[in-house]
């Protein structure tokens, strides 16, 4: 089959490899009809996240079932489904209380209680390093799922392939920082970059009711697209302290700042040589510069969720700050397969629209292609969707 594989930083190809096969009695074979390239694919590509062998990537994926282990009992082939990336067991502690991420069984090489740099990570996710259970992902014509009776779920036949595919991810996770900060309605929520997951927590935010939706990025296409997809306020990034005061004159009153401030970025944000000099003589990777603008944007007692990647320690990070503005945070991969029953059904209703984000649709062979657009931010590209059977 067909497979975009990561063979080295800046290097992805769409190479011929071995068919995948049952391993295991859970196990399922997808025949991929369509997948994404996700912002955190870029992190492997670029090789922040370190992978030393080729590993194919991609961890938004839906498609058609082909085979199922003798002890698949809820799918059959023939069905069509849309996976969550992670890679969960289903029956751990972690999985018991809606911590798919955190899986003690699908990344036994690398799992443990420490969380550290290279040692001790968590759970599995599909296509994302060695150090996250290895799994091949599904940037590709076939892809093997484990666990199959926890992940997939079948879509329904009022849906398209777009309509659903980003229930696998992006929606999941934008959803998530609007979960975990426990919005009701009536709140103003500062998201920080207007990539595909950004525009997904705006979507999320009208879905809990908030009165205002403001979201911040450096490029202006990107805001164009979450004004006219998610209905947001944008603020172009000038400096730290434009976007901050731009955020406390939207809010409800006397500068508070925003309720919710939600970094959906991460470690590498657009940086000034400046940051990256910072970093360097830190030795620090990336940069938490979108982090620290929530919880200064962000009102005292208010929630910051952090769902944008972060891989490494950062110095002079500010606890006092935090702990004077008593603000709550959150962070780390969304539990997709915790919302993604009751996101599906919105979708399925009409009361959210997903697709409208896609900005270039390319077969599997052009998969390089679509990498470097992304990346470099060239065409107007928001989201890049794959058709491996194309």
């Amino acid at each position: 089959m067909k497979a975009l594989r990561i063979h080295g930083m800046r290097d992805v190809r769409v190479d011929t490899v071995d068919d995948p096969k049952i391993h295991e009695s859970r196990d399922a074979i997808i025949r991929v009809t369509s997948t994404a390239i996700c912002g955190s694919d870029l992190h492997i590509d670029n090789g922040s996240l370190p992978q030393p062998t080729p590993q194919t990537l991609g961890h938004e994926f839906m498609g058609i079932v082909e085979e199922v282990g003798k002890g698949v009992t809820n799918l059959k082939r023939g069905d069509r489904v849309v996976v969550p990336f992670p890679v969960a067991c289903g029956h751990c502690l972690f999985c018991n209380h809606d911590l798919p991420g955190h899986c003690e069984n699908s990344n036994s090489d690398h799992y443990g209680p420490e969380g550290g740099l290279m040692t001790e990570k968590g759970g599995a996710l599909f296509g994302y390093t060695d150090l996250y259970g290895g799994y091949d992902g599904g940037q590709a014509e076939y892809v093997r799922v484990p666990y199959a009776n926890n992940g997939p779920r079948i879509v329904p036949d009022n849906l398209t392939d777009e309509q659903a595919l980003f229930l696998t991810d992006i929606f999941p996770t934008g959803y998530s920082g609007i979960d975990w900060a426990g919005v009701k309605g009536g709140e103003i929520v500062a998201i920080f970059g207007a990539g595909p997951v950004g525009i997904m927590v705006a979507k999320s935010t009208w879905l809990r009711g908030a009165s205002r939706v403001i979201i911040v990025d450096t490029q202006q296409y990107r805001l164009d697209m979450a004004k006219k997809s998610a209905n947001a306020e944008g603020i172009l990034w000038e400096s730290h302290k434009q976007v901050v005061d731009e955020i406390r004159s939207k809010s409800k009153s006397k500068g508070y700042g925003a309720d919710v401030c939600v970094d959906a970025v991460g470690f590498e944000p657009d940086r000034s040589i400046g940051d990256r000099a910072k970093s360097v003589i830190n030795l620090e990777k990336g940069s938490d510069k979108v982090v620290l603008a929530c919880i200064s944007a962000v009102r005292r007692g208010g929630f910051v969720s952090i769902l944008g990647v972060y891989a490494t320690p950062f110095d002079n990070f500010p606890l006092g700050q935090i702990f004077d503005k008593g603000i709550i945070i959150q962070a780390g991969q969304a539990p997709a397969h915790k919302h993604i029953d009751k996101l599906m059904q919105y979708v399925s209703n009409g009361d959210v629209k997903l697709d409208d984000i896609i900005t270039h649709r390319l077969p599997l062979s052009q998969a390089p292609h679509g990498y470097d657009i992304f990346r470099h931010k060239k065409d107007g590209c928001v989201k890049v969707v794959l058709k491996p059977g194309e």
